[in-house]
């Protein structure tokens, strides 16, 4: 009986042919799709025109109005020259440094990629760059540089098209016209003249090993700003450059120990409040994640919450108060309350001179104007109340289970010898009294609340954090009043509204926290308390006749340090006048930074109408007698207005004059209907 023959059952030499025979196709196939790829490949390099290329553009700092504050770096350096007009010693560095086989490969090399791979492999991580000096010609002309494979596979195809339209040293010319070498400097010719004063074709060897060291990292290897990162990247492309048999072992060594002439870069006169701009440039760069280069001049626009006309005002306020041929410093820090937009800025009395921002030190003691936040505590707690007493007379305290002591004085050592109230104790500023509360309500307790408003520095649970003696900056400092002045709403701080491409996509877009964090009430209480360091007596009565407006704030001084931290219910500002080594502070030295607030805040707000605190609900005022803190009598001689958050006020009539109390406030002012009723019915 016959069968049909199977595969399996075919001689050894015929399944041997067959195997020989598919494997010839799978070849055939793979060496068709490897034929057809690379035609497909070779067609585009040849055929397929190149995309427009993208050159730099500034990027601008604007603020709230869209009005220009700043271009980044000062905007585009760029100076094209022929190659023949730059230095045959940066050429050779430039080789050097980033693409040796320059003149060997066709735009890619893939000896040069393996050897980078090896490294890598071998190392763990990125040591070797993989990229020709063509590729990235068309990284910087045609593509971004997001690190991905697609953007890769269009670097090469884009650098053989490059290779194949142009020459070799045409190419190594639109290089050195293109690369970025810091400051805002494009190509050889710019760089050398920022850097070094002259064109780039007198560059020296020692000067163009430090140029091409540059781009590598324009701000880290900047002579300007890392010298010794310069110096270090110097000696590096000299080494590469006696590798390649560019120049001699002795020849680098020589041009190594060659001192640099670098001359100065050049100033931004035209640069408005520039302590802000620097903020704002070092904040866009943690926003948005592009390196320094795209940053500079990817055409972004960056629009911030500054308004150009109230920092005008600050600059101003600054400058009126500073004497001349005075090395007295000074610092300003403004907020809206309530958005947290930050509305002027200003790090010191002269950018051109020092830019360091003084706004954002966390160096100097707030002395008394840290009180406020002390209070607080105490009154969101109960501990306190307005007509809390205290004796002022020099009083020593003890804590830490009576094992230490702490002696506090006032300022001058000038005392009431009897007892006051907080509203007293804050129009003078009182040490004593500020002690005696934080040893009522904890010390550990005021930290929270501090953190709560926002400040971050180190803060230790002791008496003497009463006055202010840790460190904070003015920044931390005027945010954490804007709480008090926006109705218990503390906004995280804004200084970048949004970040825009230069095709106006947004990037960045703030979105600011604005979280609740004390009372209503009790902002206003407080807030009430504060405007009496206006008043006749008070620590800033000299400055009253020069505000229009209803406006809290505090005062403080230390022997190197004076402040003043204030607002209304549209704008906080914070100011520290001093000396930038911790020298002594003069008494007239003193009394400058409470003139700076107001004259900042009356200039800043001409334009908005004056209006109070808004009363909130949960808020009581009545009459009291300022001698005993009770409620006024019909014969107290004396009788003051005083507010309390609801069920804090005093319910006993004056025991030292007797008689029918005093009715409370108009109701508008915040009483609620029971304790309207309440006071009603005790009559």
């Amino acid at each position: 009986m016959s069968r049909e023959m199977t595969a399996s059952d075919a001689p050894p030499q015929e399944r041997r042919r067959r195997k020989r025979l598919s494997w010839r196709m799978i070849g055939f196939i793979a060496a068709a799709a490897i034929i057809l790829m690379l035609g497909t490949v070779a067609a585009l390099i040849r055929y397929a025109p190149l995309p427009s290329a993208s050159f730099p553009q500034s990027t601008q700092i604007l603020d709230a109005d869209g009005n220009v504050l700043a271009s980044m770096q000062g905007g585009v350096n760029r100076q094209t020259v022929a190659l023949p007009q730059i230095s045959p010693w940066l050429v050779r560095a430039t080789l050097a440094t980033e693409d040796r086989r320059f003149y060997e490969h066709s735009g890619v090399d893939i000896r040069g990629m393996a050897r980078a791979v090896w490294v890598d492999l071998r190392h763990m991580s990125k040591e070797q760059g993989a990229s020709t000096l063509t590729q990235q010609l068309a990284r910087n002309l045609y593509l971004s540089h997001e690190r991905t494979w697609k953007r890769k596979a269009k670097e090469a195809w884009y650098a053989a098209k490059l290779e194949q339209i142009y020459s070799k040293d045409q190419i190594l010319e639109m290089y050195l016209n293109q690369i970025y070498y810091g400051h805002g400097a494009y190509g050889a010719e710019a760089a050398a003249r920022l850097y070094f004063g002259k064109p780039a074709k007198k560059l020296t060897l020692a000067e163009s090993a430090m140029l091409a060291g540059i781009p590598k990292g324009p701000r880290y290897y900047s002579p300007h700003l890392h010298y010794d990162q310069a110096k270090a990247r110097q000696r590096t492309v000299l080494q590469g450059m006696a590798a390649t048999g560019y120049i001699t072992k002795l020849q680098a060594e020589t041009a190594a120990r060659e001192p640099l002439r670098l001359v100065p870069l050049p100033k931004d006169k035209g640069k408005i409040a520039p302590y802000f701009v620097d903020y704002v440039r070092k904040l866009a760069a943690q926003l948005v994640p592009l390196d320094e280069r795209l940053l500079n001049e990817g055409g972004l626009r960056i629009v911030t919450t500054l308004d150009s006309r109230m920092q005008k005002a600050a600059e101003e306020a600054v400058a009126g108060q500073m004497p001349k041929n005075s090395e007295l410093q000074a610092a300003l820090v403004a907020i809206d309350p309530s958005t947290g937009h930050i509305k002027a800025m200003v790090g010191g009395r002269d950018y051109e001179r020092n830019q360091f921002n003084r706004v954002f030190a966390t160096t100097r003691q707030p002395g008394s104007s840290f009180k406020p936040i002390l209070y607080a505590t105490a009154l969101n707690a109960r501990t306190l109340t307005p007509t809390t007493r205290f004796n002022s007379a020099p009083t020593v305290f003890y804590y830490d289970d009576y094992r230490k002591i702490y002696r506090p004085s006032n300022f001058n050592d000038r005392y009431f010898n009897g007892e006051i109230g907080l509203r007293q104790a804050i129009k003078s500023s009182d040490n004593i009294y500020a002690v005696n509360t934080i040893m009522q309500v904890g010390p550990e307790e005021v930290i929270a609340m501090a953190r709560k408003l926002g400040i971050t520095s180190k803060l230790n649970a002791v008496p003497s954090l009463a006055l202010g003696t840790f460190p904070v900056s003015p920044f931390e400092m005027a945010s954490a009043f804007t709480a008090f002045a926006g109705g218990g709403y503390r906004p995280e701080p804004v200084a970048i509204q949004r970040i825009e491409d230069r095709d106006g996509s947004v990037l960045y877009e703030a979105n600011p926290r604005r979280e609740a964090v004390i009372s209503p009430a009790l902002a206003y209480v407080l807030s009430d308390l504060m405007r009496s360091v206006f008043d006749s007596g008070g620590t800033a009565h000299r400055v009253s006749r020069m505000l229009t407006r209803p406006v809290a704030g505090k005062s403080g001084t230390t022997q190197s340090d004076a402040w003043f931290v204030g607002y209304t219910p549209d704008l906080v500002a914070s100011v520290w006048v001093g000396h930038d080594r911790g020298r002594a502070i003069s008494s007239s030295e003193a009394h400058r930074a409470a003139p700076i607030f107001a004259a900042f805040t009356e200039k800043a707000l001409a334009s908005v109408a004056p209006h109070e605190f808004p009363v909130p609900e949960g808020v009581v005022t009545v009459y009291i007698d300022p001698a005993t803190g009770q409620l006024a009598a019909d014969g107290c001689p004396e009788k003051v207005r005083e507010t309390f958050l609801a069920g804090t006020e005093p319910t006993e009539a004056c025991v030292l004059h007797g008689g029918a109390r005093e009715p409370a406030e108009e109701p508008g002012r915040g009483g609620s209907l029971w304790h309207r009723v309440r006071r009603w019915w005790k009559l």
